[in-house]
């Protein structure tokens, strides 16, 4: 029996596990091939909450809340929560919201991007291809001492703060006051129901906890230390979400993905900022240490530097939605493009500077 629960076996079923179930919230109520979009649904939370006045995506994605909890639940269970913090918070705050900004002239996080290949979405390919290149420039970093800092213990109750604010976050969820924002259409207006969306969150934190998923690191470790066990989660999690679209009959005469690159669900195809967009969020996830999924799930664990760092994911998406930033359907807002390029000297600066040697 011990031969099918080792470790690169459990991270295979959790891929394949959380693939089916991304594949099958678009059709329980979720965005065309966004069945699950750490960006997009924080983007979504922020405008429910009023950071953005972007009318059709304004929604609280019990998902984002799951996540967290679920994580949290798992961590205390399995006696692994401990509060920490204190490593660059500020600097991990600006990584976040150009990590974000990346994302939504992207449209999507590093997830969203696998989703979207196995949609039949090829432009997600070039997303990959600038995942790679910014986890590339990243090890080129890390090889030469990049460090933003040791974290320290720190009193339980700074731990807590996270998973009680989604706590209150699920509470607006349900109890639906008025101040909170509510999109009539758009991705904003499509959802699964409230206890699916939130059940499936908390069984990906679990699974997401337990195996340390990260669609970044696994590119990271694969290139620094030759260590496939983290891709071998997100190839089985491709493979689910693909499979489960065809059974689904996702991919049939009358479904909604269809293979190439024009006329793609909430996706736009200018090929060189998709790229540049994903090499953002590729180089600031591995100078931060994971991507925005790793950063939730590091967030119920108690590490109170990944909570900063989901605060500047929330303010990214409040930035990129008041100041043209965000792309659409229609190709990069304005200034889009700028803000990808800003944040990429952004991430190189820190890359160099927040440096313990010089090789």
């Amino acid at each position: 029996m011990r031969r099918f629960l080792t470790r690169r076996l459990l991270i295979i079923y959790a891929g394949l596990i959380f693939g089916v179930l991304a594949a099958l919230m678009v059709n329980w109520g979720n965005p065309a091939n966004m069945g699950i979009c750490v960006a997009c649904f924080i983007r979504d939370i922020s405008g429910a909450l009023g950071l953005h006045r972007a009318g059709v995506v304004q929604y609280v994605r019990p998902e984002i809340i799951g996540f967290i909890l679920g994580a949290f639940i798992t961590a205390f269970a399995f006696r692994e929560w401990r509060s920490s913090g204190g490593s660059s918070p500020l600097v991990r705050f600006f990584l976040g919201a150009f990590v974000m900004i990346g994302a939504l002239v992207f449209l999507g996080c590093p997830t969203r991007m696998i989703i979207r290949i196995a949609g039949g979405d090829l432009n997600g390919i070039l997303g990959l291809a600038g995942i790679i290149v910014g986890v590339l420039i990243g090890i080129v970093f890390l090889k030469r001492g990049f460090n933003l800092g040791r974290a320290t213990s720190m009193k339980p109750a700074v731990g807590w703060i996270m998973p009680i604010a989604m706590i209150g976050l699920l509470v607006l969820a349900l109890v639906k006051p008025g101040f909170i924002f509510a999109s009539e259409s758009g991705p904003g207006a499509a959802s699964a129901a409230i206890a699916v969306s939130l059940v499936v969150g908390l069984a990906v934190g679990f699974m997401a906890q337990r195996t340390r998923m990260c669609f970044v690191g696994a590119w990271r470790d694969i290139f620094l230390v030759k260590d496939f066990y983290l891709v071998s989660g997100i190839i089985a999690f491709f493979i689910a979400v693909l499979v489960t679209n065809y059974l689904a009959g996702n991919f049939g005469a009358d479904g909604i993905y269809h293979w190439g690159f024009d006329s793609q669900p909430i996706a736009h195809n200018d090929h060189l900022w998709n790229f540049l967009g994903m090499t953002l969020v590729g180089l600031g996830a591995t100078l931060l240490g994971g991507c925005p999924l790793r950063q939730l799930i590091l967030t119920g664990e108690g590490n109170t530097d990944s909570g900063i760092t989901i605060l500047g994911l929330f303010a990214g998406a409040a930035f990129a939605h008041n100041f043209l930033l965000a792309s659409s359907p229609a190709g990069t807002g304005a200034w889009g493009p700028v803000a990808v390029i800003i944040g990429l000297v952004f991430c190189v600066a820190v890359g160099f500077l927040m440096r313990e040697k010089i090789a």
